[in-house]
């Protein structure tokens, strides 16, 4: 792992990305104390070390499996309520927050993985973070509770809250985050704002649908635009900076009829593909 520099966007979500191996979860750990290494993590300032109640300023959600399977989940949330000097009814709140008021009594064990990941992030928030570092929070919640996930983030983030989130639902990651980092084997690959990654990596184009795709594609040749792709039997997609206006026209001009022309970009999934392309260290072979 080599040293590390990025800002967390303060009351906002910052999506943490990269290919598995990148060293998300290590850097998360890093962060929080839970292992030795070089850099230096300030939350308001200050290391988590030199924090005196360290739940009251920082919550981690790092493994929702990581609980007595025989414990309730009350009692379970009550163990970092404790360690935070808060009082016993504040668990009763967090399970309220996630939706485990129901099951609070009930042994941790028999939960699924989705309300393991409620269970985790309850504990997360026992102490009224400020920051909260949470490694794939959605892993194992089905669409409603991905859903849910989403709207309780904005939530707290509106809150003034500030989030680190390192996700692999990147559909998901594109409606939460404000800004991202994107680590690829150890280094920052890009940090910013989620719009301008996409913007940089994206790649832009026309898709265009014809019953004469042939004499389209001809002329589309001859005046020099593309390069162009096959996109099914009647279809072209069309790279580089035309527009929309420009190959409507081109198709008026030549009597071309169109059935779709559509501008295309990246959405976050291919952008990222993009900007991780060379930082992938396994290729799954077709």
């Amino acid at each position: 792992m080599n040293d590390l520099s990025f800002d967390v966007h303060p009351g906002g979500v910052t999506g943490f990305l990269g290919p598995n191996g990148a060293g998300k979860s290590t850097t998360m750990r890093l962060m929080l104390g839970l292992v030795r290494g070089e850099g230096v993590t300030t939350f308001g300032g200050r290391r988590i070390d030199q924090l005196h109640q360290p739940l009251r300023t920082v919550g981690a959600m790092l493994d929702p499996t990581a609980h007595n399977p025989r414990r309730s989940a009350r009692a379970h949330v009550r163990i970092f309520t404790a360690a935070a000097g808060m009082k016993p009814r504040r668990a009763d709140e967090v399970l309220a927050l996630v939706g485990l008021s129901d099951v609070a009594s009930h042994p941790s064990g028999a939960f699924s993985l989705g309300m393991q990941q409620r269970l985790a992030l309850a504990a997360a928030l026992a102490g009224d973070p400020e920051y909260l570092v949470l490694d794939e929070p959605a892993n194992g919640l089905d669409p409603q509770g991905i859903r849910w996930l989403r709207d309780f983030l904005t939530a707290l983030t509106d809150e003034g809250r500030t989030v680190l989130l390192s996700s692999h639902q990147l559909a998901e990651m594109a409606q939460t985050a404000d800004q991202l980092i994107v680590l690829g084997r150890g280094r920052i690959l890009t940090e910013g704002r989620l719009s301008e990654f996409v913007g940089q990596f994206s790649r832009r184009g026309v898709l265009v649908r014809s019953p004469q795709i042939e004499r389209l594609a001809e002329c589309l040749q001859v005046n020099g635009f593309g390069p162009f792709s096959a996109e099914g039997a009647d279809g072209l997609v069309i790279d580089g900076e035309a527009g929309t206006e420009q190959i409507g026209e081109l198709a008026a001009h030549y009597g071309v009829v169109l059935h779709e022309l559509t501008a295309r970009t990246s959405t976050l999934e291919e952008a990222f593909l993009h900007a991780t392309a060379g930082s992938v260290d396994f290729e799954a072979f077709s």
